[in-house]
């Protein structure tokens, strides 16, 4: 147990973010598999509705902080090249 009241406070706020990021992580990780799974099924628009909200999910963890922004940036132009060349044909 810490010895300072500072240190104990420090652990319950690190506590609430770790389990806050896990719900975002576990969310991000949900609707990438679901986009992932559109686009091995060859489903144009339901891919093309999903990727708008796996990009939105990205940002947004990107500007709090719970993924990096150039993890968010790379997550989007892989998941953006596999939808264009399913666009393409």
């Amino acid at each position: 147990m810490p010895t300072l009241k500072s240190a104990a406070k420090r652990m319950r706020t690190s506590e609430k973010a770790r389990v806050a990021n896990l719900l975002v992580a576990t969310q991000i990780r949900n609707t990438r598999r679901a986009l992932f799974e559109a686009l091995d099924a060859r489903n144009a628009d339901q891919s093309s509705k999903l990727f708008r909200g796996y990009c939105v999910l990205l940002d947004k963890s990107a500007k709090k902080g719970v993924i990096k922004k150039n993890t968010a940036i790379r997550r989007k132009a892989r998941a953006s090249d596999k939808l264009r060349a399913l666009k393409a044909g």
